[in-house]
């Protein structure tokens, strides 16, 4: 259960952003919150519980979320471009239409995620486990991959655009 509501992370992240600081929100417990549409850009959600929050076409632009749980979160439209997903659990989560334009997800578990018609141009994908992932219609143009990078079954990431870096 969330230990803060959606008007205390709000006013956390505003304040904080008109101070000049990085709105700080390490290892909070928002797990199930309704964040629909929130604004939480640079926001440093380090280890956060987000486990099956409504985040859908919330602003994540730049946040980090490294080691954050965000599995079963609802990310459908989501702006999370230049976020830090490093080592991040966002297994069985929906990121439909969302924005993952030179996202680090190196080392993420992505596995049964639905990325259908996702924006990963530039995303690192270095050591991610995308096994089960639903990639269909998803933008790999110069996404990075290495030989560690688990992929769905039939799921060919150079045909997609995606760059091994162990063998580039």
């Amino acid at each position: 259960m969330a230990n803060l509501t959606r008007t205390q992370v709000l006013t956390v992240v505003q304040i904080a952003l008109e101070r000049g600081d990085i709105p700080n929100l390490v290892g909070v417990d928002l797990s199930g919150l309704d964040l629909h549409q929130a604004t939480l850009v640079l926001t440093n959600l380090k280890q956060a519980n987000l486990r099956g929050a409504n985040l859908r076409r919330a602003n994540l632009l730049s946040a980090n979320l490294s080691e954050a749980d965000l599995s079963r979160a609802n990310l459908i439209g989501a702006n999370l471009s230049g976020a830090t997903l490093r080592q991040a659990n966002l297994s069985y989560a929906t990121l439909n239409g969302a924005n993952l334009f030179e996202v680090n997800m190196s080392e993420a578990n992505l596995s049964g995620v639905e990325m259908i018609g996702a924006n990963l141009r530039e995303a690192d994908l270095s050591a991610a486990n995308l096994s089960r992932a639903n990639l269909t219609g998803a933008n790999l143009s110069e996404a990075r991959y290495n030989n560690a990078t688990q992929w769905p079954i039939n799921f060919d990431p150079s045909a997609a655009g995606a760059i091994n870096e162990d063998i580039s």
